[in-house]
This record gives C-alpha cells, sequence and structure tokens, in this order.
C-alpha cells in the first residue's frame, strides 16, 4: 500500500508508491486510475491488494521486476487491449517500447479488500486479449467488439462515429466505461471514466472524430459482491 516501507533482500529499504499514476474514480465497488510511461520510464515498486484490469489506451512493450529477485516478465500491450490479473508480489514497471505507454487500471475491490478478513479471491492466472483475434463471447446488438472474457469480468470496446449515438444496454451489474484515448489530460480525462450500475445507457459523440470506449462488465459481484461475501 502507498507508504509502506518493505525490506528488499538486499536489505535496502523501499517505499511503495500507489497502484497506479493519477486516481480517477473511487467507490464502493471499483479504483480506476490512469497510468502514464514515457519510453524507458518506469512506474515505481508497488503492490496490488486488488485483482484488476488493465484497458490499453497506448500499447507498448513493457518489464515486471520482482522485489524478491524472481526472473523479470515481459509483456506487451497494444492500442484497444485488455488484461485481467490476479494480484501479485511487489514489482516495478518499465517501458522497454520506444514509445508512450498509458492504460485505465481498473481495481475491483469486491475480489480484494472489500472481502472478509481482506482474503483475496482467487481468481487464477487471469486473462490476455490477443491482438487480431475476437474471443467466444455473445456479441450484444448495440455495436460492442468482444475484447476478453472471464467468469469474472468481460471487456468490449464500442465505436462512435462523429455526430452520432451509442445506445448501450447494459446487463443489470455494474459497469466501468472509459474511453480509448491516449491524448486526454485534466478535467477530459477525469470525465473520460464512469461507473454505471446497467441498464440503458447512451454516449453521444458530438465532436468530428470518431470515439471509442472500453465497456466492461462486472460480473463477478453476482458471484462475489458486498450481498454474496
Amino acid at each position: 500500500m502507498f507508504g509502506d516501507v518493505v525490506e528488499a533482500p538486499d536489505g535496502s529499504k523501499v517505499t511503495l508508491v500507489d497502484v497506479g499514476s493519477t486516481r480517477l474514480v473511487d467507490n464502493d465497488v471499483v479504483r480506476v486510475w490512469d497510468v502514464t510511461l514515457p519510453p524507458d520510464g518506469t512506474h515505481p515498486w508497488h503492490l496490488h491488494h486488488n485483482p484488476y484490469v488493465v484497458l490499453s489506451v497506448a500499447g507498448s512493450s513493457g518489464r515486471m521486476d520482482w522485489l524478491d529477485g524472481s526472473e523479470p516478465r515481459h509483456v506487451s500491450e497494444y492500442s484497444g487491449g485488455a488484461v485481467f490479473r490476479p494480484i501479485s508480489p511487489i514489482h516495478r514497471l518499465t517501458n522497454t517500447g520506444g514509445t508512450r505507454y498509458r492504460n485505465r487500471l481498473v481495481e475491483l475491490k469486491d475480489l480484494g479488500e472489500n472481502r472478509p478478513g481482506g482474503v483475496v479471491v482467487d481468481v487464477g492466472p487471469g486473462a490476455r486479449s490477443v491482438q487480431g483475434e475476437t474471443p467466444d463471447l455473445p456479441v450484444p446488438g448495440d455495436g460492442r467488439v468482444p475484447v476478453i472474457g472471464t467468469e469474472y469480468v468481460r471487456v468490449w470496446t464500442v465505436d462512435v462515429a462523429p455526430g452520432e449515438t451509442a445506445r448501450l444496454t447494459l446487463d443489470p451489474i455494474g459497469h466501468v466505461l472509459a474511453e480509448l484515448d491516449a491524448e486526454l489530460e485534466g478535467e477530459d480525462l477525469a470525465a473520460s471514466v464512469q461507473f454505471y450500475d446497467g441498464g440503458t445507457h447512451e454516449i453521444p459523440n458530438d465532436t468530428d472524430r470518431a470515439r471509442t470506449y472500453f465497456v466492461v462488465a462486472l460480473d463477478y459481484l453476482t458471484t462475489h459482491g458486498k450481498d454474496h461475501a
């Protein structure tokens, strides 16, 4: 957790940072962060207390180093892709690509910190989208394109043409909507991520450019939400 001081194998002291750069949403169900790394930039040592979803808005390659000295893990993400991850040991992430890396990281509190006694749900190895491959998910009739599907979360993207409005029919569970735009900053960035309880939702696009959104269905809430703890 932010500010905690831990000891590395060599005896040095390490102060942990937050899991993201900028907090965008924080409610009883989710905490959503913006994570931005320039080429060769590093997000310092941190620890995840909740399983989480990574929504990639500017892809790059990266290296995860582990504080315990385990072999580094090399990863690659692409814009429009998504990753569902369990908790993992203390690590840091370095952008090894030649371009800026950016994501929206969605912490799933009811699988972690909201659990009785803080016992995190074992979500298995998680899931990672593969560019060019479409997962075997039901395709809603509202324009959504599947990205990943697990028993805990499903992720789609939806495009909204200039001057048009997307009308989504969401299942009656919590959803996170996040705009896929790597250039957003300030108030526009803060407004680009929203939490909804389901039902019909409209996304208007009054600009002269196409806009794309991630749609994340929090399916685990039906079995691991507060009422099922």
